[in-house]
């Protein structure tokens, strides 16, 4: 019966949001410029994507703290955004600039208290599976790791217009089915907005399959498997039900060519370094 439910529910979202009466979170204007400067046949210079950088003070001033980062810094510290996006590459600036647009989305002053406690504990959450991801990416494969911990903050981003729907729905007041409903749907919500954003069909996958713990394609390793290990990880030490699944039997560890207690004993280990990453999603 709650799986009819879920798809009459989704069926009636997807109709608002095609109606404009549910608005998906849309990337701030600098982000795209950037973007689109980055993605610009033949590339774009450094001087330029520094100049739209500069137009926004707090993320200008991000981009600085992040490339001055002990993850990033090299023997001198960088002064410029020039300098910043020359040290870090087209690739990474477009993966940073893009994780820091994402605090933007997920602030909403105007918020019910209790919309507000869902949004900080979505953001809280992605902001460790983005940190686990950089380091599981960074570690174990050869995938770009910036890229990974992107993917790691935005993997729960359908989320946001569920909550977002949810009060505009009383029959969605029964915790447990909004529960079920936010748990089933928000991979398809998430996909669907990365699509509007033009994510690359790579980014989108890994959304849409990360709560997929049977993912088992006939491909390499990707960042569906870096984001399904850092979800799973990122739940160590609570009652979440992914705690009492059988990790040995996720094929994304497989993929990986890593061994769940081998990943559990190296995050430990490395605590400090994702530690580290968090903050600078944090800052």
């Amino acid at each position: 019966m709650l799986s009819a439910s879920i798809e009459e529910f989704w069926q009636e979202l997807i109709a608002d949001i095609k109606s404009n009466k549910l608005i998906l979170p849309g990337l701030p204007e600098v982000t795209l410029r950037v973007r689109k400067l980055l993605d610009a046949k033949g590339g774009a210079t450094a001087s330029k994507i520094a100049t739209a950088i500069s137009a926004d003070a707090v993320l200008s001033t991000r981009l600085l703290r992040v490339v001055n980062s002990p993850l990033y810094r090299g023997a001198n510290p960088i002064e410029d955004i020039r300098g910043a996006v020359t040290r870090l590459g087209n690739a990474n600036v477009r993966n940073i600039v893009t994780s820091l647009a994402m605090e933007q989305i997920y602030q909403d002053r105007v918020a019910s208290p209790e919309k507000k406690r869902l949004l900080a504990h979505n953001r809280e959450h992605s902001m460790i599976v983005a940190a686990l991801s950089w380091f599981i990416a960074n570690r174990y494969t050869r995938l770009n790791a910036e890229e990974a911990m992107l993917v790691g903050l935005i993997h729960d981003i359908g989320k946001l217009p569920i909550i977002e729907y949810a009060e505009l729905a009383p029959e969605l007041a029964d915790k447990a089915v909004f529960q079920r409903l936010l748990e089933v749907l928000h991979p398809r919500v998430g996909a669907l907005m990365l699509r509007s954003w033009k994510f690359s069909p790579e980014l989108v996958a890994a959304v849409a399959e990360h709560e997929n713990f049977n993912h088992n394609p006939d491909t390499p390793a990707s960042y569906t498997d870096v984001v399904i290990v850092a979800n799973l990880l990122s739940h160590i030490g609570s009652d979440h039900p992914c705690t009492r699944l059988d990790w040995s039997t996720v094929p994304a560890f497989n993929r990986l060519k890593l061994r769940p207690e081998e990943s559990i004993d190296a995050m430990k280990n490395a605590r400090g370094q994702i530690n580290e990453v968090k903050q600078l999603l944090a800052a």
